[in-house]
Formats: structure tokens, sequence, C-alpha cells
């Protein structure tokens, strides 16, 4: 039992941390303005910023890596999927953050004018490879744990069902993007996203202040 509460509450602080990026969302909106790369100024924000993504990109795999000794009892195969497409998500987010700091570089460079189709491609990459990681794998990654949560019981059964329903109102969002139904950038993107983003915070905060369900755990020791 104590073990398991280690692994919740650091699993907490990690699906805590994913969340960390959030409040700086803006700061990238002038590097991947028109004309950033023949502007002048620091580019300290920017910088932060993708520090920060590779942090979120961190935490987020090892939200995966720290449940899976506890989600493989219940289906290994499943447990070792969700770690899997954890580090497929972050790795789009590593490959992300590369592709707007090389504009940076480029400004820093002093690159001007002739760079200038070079960064909106950049920028046009950037947004395509956010789409992907960061709106189809989190429902993947939030639909195979949803299911395993859900039936291992392992945290309220209503909270393992935000996260399965919510799972395919992102997918659903991500298409219709895709399939220019809906800008990317637009309200209603970001409210396809609402469901797994309270899906996460949420288990992020159960997992600190309560951890997994005891009887849960044991039934799992149990198919050892």
């Amino acid at each position: 039992m104590a073990s398991s509460r280690k692994i919740s509450l650091a699993a907490g602080v990690l699906y805590l941390l994913t969340f960390v990026s959030i409040p700086t969302l803006a700061i990238y909106g002038p590097v991947k303005g028109a004309n950033y790369i023949l502007g002048a100024g620091p580019d300290t924000s920017a910088i932060i910023r993708g520090i920060l993504e590779i942090i979120v990109a961190l935490a987020g795999i090892g939200t995966a890596v720290v449940l899976f000794p506890v989600l493989k009892k219940q289906n290994e195969g499943v447990a070792l999927g969700l770690v899997a497409s954890r580090i497929l998500e972050a790795s789009t987010m590593f490959v992300g953050v590369a592709f707007l700091l090389s504009i940076v570089t480029l400004r820093q460079a002093g690159a001007g004018a002739d760079a200038l189709v070079t960064s909106h491609a950049l920028v046009s990459l950037y947004d395509r490879i956010f789409l992907l990681g960061q709106s189809f794998m989190p429902a993947v990654n939030d639909l195979l744990l949803g299911f395993l949560l859900y039936k291992s019981r392992l945290v309220p059964r209503g909270l393992s069902l935000i996260g399965i329903v919510g799972g395919p109102i992102l997918l659903a969002g991500y298409f219709a993007v895709l399939f220019s139904l809906i800008g990317q950038h637009a309200p209603l993107a970001g409210l396809f996203a609402l469901p797994v983003a309270l899906f996460e915070f949420s288990l992020g905060v159960w997992l600190v202040a309560k951890g997994f369900d005891r009887s849960a755990v044991t039934a799992l020791e149990s198919k050892k």
C-alpha cells in the first residue's frame, strides 16, 4: 500500500506538471508572427516557452512510466501502449520546439528577409505537428488510460469516464481542424480539448490528494 501511494503521488504531481506551460501559451505569438525574424529585441520569452514545453513532454512520459507497474497488472499490453503513445507525443513536442527555436536562431544570426520563407515554413510545420502531438496523441493517451483506470477501479469510475468520453471528442476536433471545418486556433477547437484537460487535471489532483483505491490495489495484487 505504501508503494502504491508513492506511485499515485508521483503520477499526480507529474500530471499537474504537464499544465505548467498553459499560462505561457501567448509567448509563442510573436515568434509565429509574419515578420518576427526581421525584428529586434530579446528572445528570452520564446526560449522560456520552449523549455517549458520540453518539461511538459518529459512529465508526460513520466506519468505513463510511473503508472506502468500498477496498470500492467490490469492489462500489460494496453499499459505498454500508453507508455509508447506518451513517448510519441513527447517526440512531436520536441520537434515542435526545435522548429520554433530555429526561427529564433535565424533571427539571432541576422538572416533577415532572405529567411522569411523559411521562418513561415517552420511556423506551418509547428502548427501541423502541434495538431498531431497535442490533439491526436492526447486523445489516444486518455482513451488508453481511461480504459485501464475504469477496468481496474483505481480511481472513481466517473473520473475514468471523463477520459474515455473526452478522447473521442478531442479526436472529433482534430479531424474537424484537419479537414478545415474549423480553424486550428478557433475558440471551438479549444472547446474540443476541454474534457481531456479536465480529465488529466482532475486525475492529477485526485492522485495527489486521495491516491488509488485500496481495495482496487489489493485486487490487482491478487492477479500476480
